[in-house]
């Protein structure tokens, strides 16, 4: 679980490649777009002008680049040419790019046009607690530190927090150990040690937090019909505290007395 000074300097690398992922999406007119226009434009980007591989293609079978989840869809959702998105939609984009053998993983949910305050304020706090988790990270704290301060942040603010799914270890592989649960008791799980690396992606729902999967296997959508928001980082442990790789230009870190 624990990466060498080389091995985190690859994954800084392919976490600043995902990163300008993010920023080509940044400027692009959403509304009207089908989500699998999003998906080969992602594509195109991360093959062609960053010389990388799209590391979700292929894994698990599934047969796309990104996951596409628009308002109650929770992750997973399936690009699609019949997916359009529309003036006041919440649309989740993960993604994840592997460069010299190492992965970055990291989402971030859109305000599509004229959102609604109440959406706009569920992908606030979605984004703040995903900040919360992170600013747990150090050596010796515990993973269920992260997931406590994730969890507490939601409920506060009166969302619930999906327990389904979860962060995790990443480096060669997409998914490593180990589980980065957003919900826990502190002092609690595995201690962290300098030198892991792993994802942090709480998902917030509006209503209750239980989850179905659709037809296809993979979309995963709220039970109630509400919407859900989520954020995501690859981290690494560092000596101080945490290192987020794929930090994107427009991000200020909200890591207390660390920002």
């Amino acid at each position: 679980m624990v990466k060498t000074p080389d091995e985190l300097a690859l994954m800084r690398a392919s976490g600043k490649m995902l990163a300008s992922v993010f920023e080509m999406l940044d400027g692009q007119d959403l509304i009207g777009m089908s989500t699998l226009h999003i998906n080969d434009l992602v594509e195109a980007f991360i093959t062609d002008d960053l010389a990388a591989r799209p590391a979700s293609k292929g894994q698990y079978g599934f047969e796309y680049v990104l996951n596409c989840s628009i308002n109650h869809v929770v992750c997973h959702g399936v690009p699609s040419s019949g997916e359009i998105i529309r003036d006041g939609d919440i649309v989740n984009f993960d993604v994840t790019l592997e460069k010299n053998g190492f992965i970055a993983d990291s989402s971030k949910t859109y305000l599509v046009g004229n959102v609604l305050p109440a959406a706009r304020r569920l992908v606030r706090v979605a984004r703040e607690a995903m900040w919360q988790g992170i600013g747990q990270v150090r050596p010796g704290a515990h993973l269920g530190d992260i997931g406590f301060a994730i969890e507490r942040h939601a409920k506060r603010n009166g969302y619930s927090v999906v327990r389904e799914f979860c962060g995790h270890g990443i480096g060669r592989e997409m998914h490593e150990e180990p589980q980065i649960l957003n919900f826990g008791r502190p002092g609690t799980g595995l201690k962290l040690r300098e030198g892991m690396v792993f994802t942090v992606e709480p998902m917030l729902n509006q209503g209750t937090r239980k989850v179905s999967t659709a037809d296809d296997g993979w979309t995963v959508v709220t039970n109630d019909g509400k919407l859900s928001a989520q954020f995501e980082h690859t981290v690494a442990v560092t000596r101080t505290g945490a290192e987020i790789l794929t930090l994107r230009g427009d991000e200020t870190p909200m890591l207390e007395g660390r920002a």
